[in-house]
């Protein structure tokens, strides 16, 4: 079994960042802030990646599931991705990303949970997009938040975290130790195999934190994802992402294959690559993975994750 632990689907862009609104133009061109981007390779005119175009890619590859996150960047979806995952069950389970700290927050958890039945929680922390850029004081383990992680632990929830770049904010590698070990039986997901330094791999000190965030791996309840890494490559289209694999290596020495998850963050990474090509950089190409974790990196950790018992 193949998952794509890291999958994002939109009808259009409408969300809002620190660097202002993000908004869908036409052939996969949007709107951040004041500059226009490219998105997605202009394969069709609206610049959107709904759930059938997110299968569609799937299925072309051989990918039976999928975990479907969200971000401020695209915006909330809440309603649409509760819709996907009823319509295709088989196929998907739903993230939603609150703002804890927003007063309305413990409504939207409720409605997320219970009404939309979404069984993943995403706190996006990073400065461009996420929390730490809305307060750039924010601590994950402050009082504030306990309520979120009591929450996900009463109700069953997965909580996935995007703690962005090494030395950022967000870069949180204490205060996740903190969460960790008060949550024991809450699991935690850091996304990125975070965010190993790619464009600047010679560079000691940002392995060291690099590496000390890639420990928190040994606790048992915290584990990883490797999605957008050819985001983070010095030239970002050239496939087959060598320089990833020495991280994906250097990580599966520190914790082991078993805490490691594939993912591709698709659509966005659709921009250095094709779907097939974002599975088999790992598939085909990271050779000193034996048989059996292959099979965990590609699937299984996140079936045993994502689709534990009871959720």
């Amino acid at each position: 079994m193949i998952i794509d632990a890291h999958a994002h689907i939109m009808t259009s862009l409408r969300g809002m960042t620190g660097r202002g609104p993000t908004r869908s133009l036409t052939w996969g061109r949007a709107r951040w802030g004041g500059e226009t981007i490219q998105l997605l390779p202009p394969f069709s005119e609206a610049t959107a990646f709904p759930a059938e175009a997110l299968l569609a890619q799937m299925d072309w590859a051989g990918v039976e599931r999928a975990v479907l996150l969200q971000g401020p960047f695209y915006g909330e979806a809440n309603a649409y991705l509760a819709s996907a995952v009823a319509k295709w069950p088989d196929r998907f389970i739903g993230a939603f990303a609150p703002d804890p700290l927003a007063p309305a927050a413990r409504q939207l958890y409720r409605q997320c949970v219970e009404e939309y039945g979404l069984r993943v929680l995403k706190l996006e922390l990073t400065e461009p997009t996420g929390l730490t850029g809305r307060y750039p004081d924010l601590r994950l383990d402050a009082p504030a938040f306990s309520w979120l992680f009591e929450a996900a632990l009463r109700d069953g929830l997965v909580v996935t975290f995007d703690l962005g770049g090494i030395g950022g904010r967000a870069y949180q590698t204490d205060a996740l130790a903190a969460i960790a070990e008060r949550y024991p039986d809450l699991p935690l997901v850091i996304a990125h195999l975070a965010q190993p330094p790619l464009s600047d791999s010679d560079n000691r000190q940002l392995n060291e934190k690099w590496t000390a965030q890639m420990q928190l791996g040994q606790k048992a309840n915290v584990h990883f994802d490797l999605s957008a890494l050819p985001a983070y490559l010095p030239v970002y289209d050239e496939y087959p992402y060598a320089a990833a694999h020495e991280y994906i290596q250097r990580a599966a020495e520190l914790i082991g294959a078993e805490k490691i998850m594939w993912g591709t963050d698709a659509p966005g990474l659709l921009t250095s690559g094709s779907y097939r090509q974002l599975l088999n950089y790992v598939k085909r190409h990271c050779d000193f993975l034996s048989a059996q974790e292959m099979a965990d990196v590609l699937g299984l950790n996140a079936l045993r994750v994502y689709w534990r018992a009871g959720v």
